[in-house]
């Protein structure tokens, strides 16, 4: 039964099949609905104390501190790759609408750890950079050019593409102010390899048409004004003919990844989400 049932969790946690699907497969498996969704939990939790096992070897970085050409002059960025290794698949980490705090830093490093040239850009660059007091930060993303701020990101592409320890594919990941950035990224670069946002806003239908890139987009369960757009980016989507896959995770809210807010993380949402967003740049940075 073991070697039923771990190809078609490995599908599962990858993303390659749906919850739904999953559970009716492991059902026909196990000989009920009842007995798989009591076997479940189990399959996460060993998962869970594996990826502990293998992590415990951990992976040394290099990181720092670096400064990019883009539209408004030089931005900053916080990158991190192994230690060890000459070239790297690369990942652009956009952040909240907090700025480039120690979270995202810790993201990207995380990134860097599964095997990526990761690099994390200040959108606040143009007007002083993220603050180390954060509680205004707002006022500083209003001062912002829209137009502008997506061009600096999309010098992000270019900057990674051409960097000494890039393999020369480039992926974006973001989480909602950055989420909505990604998006933006994949519309205006043609030379995105994937994008996966995390519950981000989506693009017009006809900027849908511009996307070149695959895209894997994650949402919350409960997040109305970000879902509302879901129907149609999707047929857009599906319309234009670009490949995607679209999750949404039940029981979740808005910002289920973020482990320093404990009022919105969702330790399992976040850890599926996660391996599949891994296992998705793996595939399309290769």
């Amino acid at each position: 039964m073991e070697k039923r049932i771990t190809p078609l969790y490995d599908d599962y946690r990858k993303g390659r099949t749906s919850r739904r699907s999953f559970l009716k497969k492991l059902a026909m498996i196990t000989g009920s609905t009842a007995a798989a969704s009591a076997l479940l939990p189990v399959l996460d939790h060993n998962y869970l104390m594996a990826s502990v096992a293998k992590k415990q070897k951990e992976v040394q970085l290099v990181t720092e501190f670096i400064k990019y050409p883009a539209a408004t002059g030089e931005m900053r960025a916080f990158l991190a790759r192994p230690e060890k290794g000459k070239k790297f698949p690369a990942v652009i980490v956009i952040h909240e609408n907090r700025g480039l705090v120690p979270h995202i830093q810790d993201v990207t490093k995380r990134m860097a750890k599964e095997g990526f040239l990761a690099l994390a850009p200040d959108a606040l660059s143009p007007v002083g950079g993220t603050p180390e007091d954060v509680s205004n930060v707002g006022e500083l993303f209003k001062k912002l050019n829209g137009e502008e701020t997506t061009k600096n990101f999309v010098a992000a592409v270019k900057y990674l593409e051409t960097h000494p320890n890039s393999n020369g594919k480039v992926g974006c990941t973001g989480f909602c102010w950055g989420g909505a950035m990604t998006n933006q990224v994949a519309v205006n670069s043609p030379d995105l390899d994937a994008a996966v946002p995390y519950y981000g806003r989506q693009p017009s239908a006809e900027d849908v048409a511009k996307i070149k890139a695959p895209v894997m987009a994650h949402y919350a369960e409960n997040d109305q004004g970000i879902n509302a757009g879901i129907a149609a980016f999707e047929e857009a989507l599906k319309k234009n003919n670009k490949e995607y896959q679209i999750f949404s995770y039940p029981g979740t809210g808005h910002g289920f990844n973020n482990d320093t807010n404990t009022a919105r993380y969702n330790s399992e949402a976040a850890k599926l989400a996660w391996d599949r967003t891994v296992a998705f740049f793996r595939e399309k940075l290769k």
